[in-house]
């Protein structure tokens, strides 16, 4: 299962420029977000385990950009994380992998939403705003999502008319995963992202999807909280190692 989901998380979540080194992926997406910004190892190769850093070290720094591994307890190989940690490598965002069963769903208490299966300009507007990203990260968060080739669905969730929670599901599999999920700043804590998930998941029902799946921040622990209370239980940890400014 594990393999699997790391999988799905790289499908839905696609770099702008990918390259495969030696049983690592690199992805590259002008600094946009971690996950699209790292290097995932996926197996272990043959070439010379530090001289294969330096390499990744090298493309980085050339797109200006600081060298980040994804590190799961399942990377291989087992001993890259110490290799990094000898480098000085810092850890940073340590998260957690949730999933859960879409059986005996809640279902949701308000309906104003819009629902698409294709990103529309309202609902990037939306989130951009939402997220407070400039233009320059608007432009990359929508072709990354331009970029996703399996099925999703997009929605916004409405309180007197406006937008107030928004969200994306992705589906891989018999899995949907949950992405882009925010609310405004005016409207938090009063359970509309719960009620704007929960959207999704019935969508994902509908469709067939079984499972769902999420990435979050452990120390996000309000998130944390709204996941657990939709039925998600943790399977795995991850966290990135991040090169130190020199």
């Amino acid at each position: 299962m594990y393999k699997n989901i790391e999988e799905m998380t790289l499908n839905a979540w696609p770099s702008l420029q990918t390259m495969v080194l030696d049983g690592w992926l690199l992805r590259f997406a002008n600094g946009y977000t971690k996950r699209a910004n790292s290097i995932q190892p996926i197996y272990t190769g043959t070439e010379n385990f530090n001289r294969k850093i330096d390499l990744c070290e090298e493309m980085y720094a050339e797109k200006g950009l600081r060298t980040i591994f994804k590190i799961t307890p399942y990377t291989f190989p087992i001993s890259l994380d110490e290799q990094l940690e000898k480098r000085n490598y810092e850890v940073i965002e340590p998260s957690s992998v949730l999933v859960k069963k879409l059986t005996n769903l809640e279902k949701p208490a308000i309906h104003s939403i819009s629902i698409s299966e294709e990103v529309t300009s309202e609902w990037l507007d939306t989130y951009c705003k939402f997220s407070n990203l400039d233009n320059e990260k608007a432009y990359i968060h929508k072709a990354i999502i331009n970029n996703i080739i399996t099925r999703k669905v997009f929605v916004i969730l409405y309180i007197e008319g406006l937008p107030a929670a928004c969200g994306l599901g992705v589906v891989n599999g018999d899995y949907v995963g949950l992405y882009d999920i925010v609310t405004s700043e005016h409207h938090r804590r009063k359970g509309y992202g719960k009620q704007m998930i929960l959207h999704i998941l019935q969508w994902a029902q509908r469709q067939g999807i079984s499972n769902g799946y999420l990435q979050v921040v452990k120390n996000n622990m309000t998130a944390i909280k709204l996941y657990k209370s939709l039925g998600y239980s943790e399977i795995y940890d991850y966290w990135y190692r991040v090169k130190p400014i020199t």
